[in-house]
């Protein structure tokens, strides 16, 4: 059995969308297909906007574009990082999971790169094809 983690998923979720609502639910979408696989293996999985957007909404704010935006999507990713035990950074640019990659380390917090990376996953999901680069 392996120790359960609370495990920050970071990747792109503003990042190239244009601040389109489709686009940004399709990357909200493929951060959420690594919740099942590390939830399966024991550990919690933990996305920043499942935070932040209910706090920007209950802001006043309406989209990710809105200006008190700043001062909720990246300050929510890192208060989770104070709470989290590790951080699964998936692919592709992102300024965002960039930074919380850069605090983990800094904060000593285990950063992995694969799915298949994270401590109990690959006994679940032998040749996961999540996060295959």
């Amino acid at each position: 059995m392996t120790t359960s983690l609370l495990i920050l998923v970071a990747g792109p979720y503003r990042s190239g969308t244009g601040d389109d609502p489709a686009k940004l639910d399709a990357n909200l979408a493929r951060l959420e297909e690594a919740a099942w696989p590390l939830f399966e293996a024991g550990h919690t999985p933990m996305i920043g906007e499942w935070v932040a957007l209910p706090v920007l909404r209950s802001a006043g704010g309406s989209s990710v574009a809105d200006p008190i935006a700043s001062q909720i999507m990246y300050p929510t990713a890192e208060r989770l990082l104070a709470r989290c035990d590790a951080v699964l950074r998936l692919p592709g640019d992102s300024t965002g999971a960039d930074q919380d990659v850069a605090i983990a380390r800094e904060r000593g917090i285990p950063v992995y790169f694969r799915l298949d990376e994270v401590p109990g996953v690959a006994d679940r999901h032998p040749q996961p094809a999540l996060l295959v680069d």
